[in-house]
């Protein structure tokens, strides 16, 4: 993994018996009006905390992560001094120190760390981790088995040095992985147990702009975002001609995402032998979309209701014009011949003379 932003790409879990208790911490000099740290708290990568160290605000982003606040004040303290002193001193000294080992007198600098702890229920087995990012790549990880820093770049060996004999520090961050964050874990997931369990299956379409262009498999509306998306042929997933999109939020919580294939040199006889598999976390059944034309929605219409419908607003707009100048000609003393309409109960008029 090159770039530490990446980092948020790979955390889902892929089982349904594991959770993930995760702290984003993200710190920056050199860009204005952006808070001095900010804090994001994630449960089985559902955000449930988001704290600003200027505005000294802790804000639960789940309906259960509020009311276990209001049922446990001192934990909400805890974050708020955290947030507000203990992570932003801690941050604002280590970005300085960075910036100044570098010789990075101004510019645009982003410090940011993951840490925390992943519980299987089923097995009892508890993974930690801590890891930091300097300028938006992967910078140092704890090791807590040697409990020692490993540098993850040459620039990063002295900083190792440097945090290695903080035994101290080390320590801290030892018992908060191990102890601390496995036991708020699971009091976080008895708490949230239904949202974070909680399953919606997709709608699957699939969609073509042209008759050349590639179809895309596109399901939307499902929950969580652990899933997977792929096009098989003959039984076999496919990884040629396939451009696979990302996992996107919708406004109502739930997610979409789709995968293109190529099919301008595929057979039509041989369409049959292609399909597009929907996989949700948690959930046995996979959902299967056969390669069909007929299924296919495509922006190419067929245009005879809508030439329809214009002659037929036409042919009333010419009634209701005749009509209009009848009228008119009638105030003027005129009157023209007549003749009977054929399409309506309004008279049809020659103006000929």
């Amino acid at each position: 993994m090159k770039k530490f932003f990446l980092l948020l790409l790979f955390c889902h879990v892929s089982s349904s018996v594991k959770h993930s208790l995760k702290y984003f911490l993200t710190t920056s000099s050199g860009i204005p009006n952006f808070p001095e740290l900010i804090a994001d708290v994630q449960v089985d990568d559902v955000q449930a905390i988001y704290c600003n160290a200027n505005t000294k605000t802790v804000e639960p982003k789940q309906d259960w992560m509020k009311k276990y606040f209001d049922k446990d004040t001192g934990h909400l303290e805890w974050y708020k001094s955290e947030c507000s002193e203990n992570w932003l001193n801690v941050f604002k000294t280590k970005i300085a120190d960075l910036m100044q080992q570098f010789n990075q007198s101004e510019g645009v600098h982003v410090l940011q760390r993951i840490h925390g702890c992943e519980w299987d229920e089923e097995t009892g087995e508890i993974t930690t981790f801590m890891q930091y990012g300097y300028d938006g790549e992967d910078f140092i990880s704890l090791d807590l088995k040697t409990l020692t820093w490993i540098a993850l770049k040459p620039e990063a060996v002295i900083i190792k040095l440097r945090w290695d004999a903080d035994k101290l520090k080390i320590t801290h961050d030892q018992i908060f992985l191990t102890l601390i964050c496995p036991a708020w874990l699971k009091k976080y997931v008895d708490h949230g147990n239904s949202s974070l369990l909680r399953t919606a299956l997709p709608s699957v379409s699939l969609l073509q702009k042209t008759p050349s262009s590639p179809v895309s498999c596109h399901a939307t509306g499902f929950y969580p975002d652990r899933a997977m998306m792929f096009w098989r042929k003959d039984g076999e997933e496919l990884h040629e001609d396939v451009d696979r999109g990302e996992i996107l939020p919708n406004h109502d919580g739930t997610f979409q995402m789709s995968v293109d294939l190529k099919v301008s040199s595929i057979p039509s006889k041989d369409w049959r032998r292609y399909d597009c598999v929907f996989n949700l976390s948690g959930v046995k059944e996979d959902i299967i979309t056969k390669l069909d034309k007929a299924g296919i929605r495509t922006n190419a219409t067929d245009m005879t209701p809508f030439i329809i419908a214009v002659v037929a607003v036409l042919a009333v707009v010419i009634v209701i014009t005749a009509c209009g100048f009848f009228i008119y000609k009638k105030k003027n003393g005129e009157r023209p011949k007549q003749k009977r309409c054929l399409i309506c109960s309004f008279q049809y008029f020659d103006f000929s003379l």
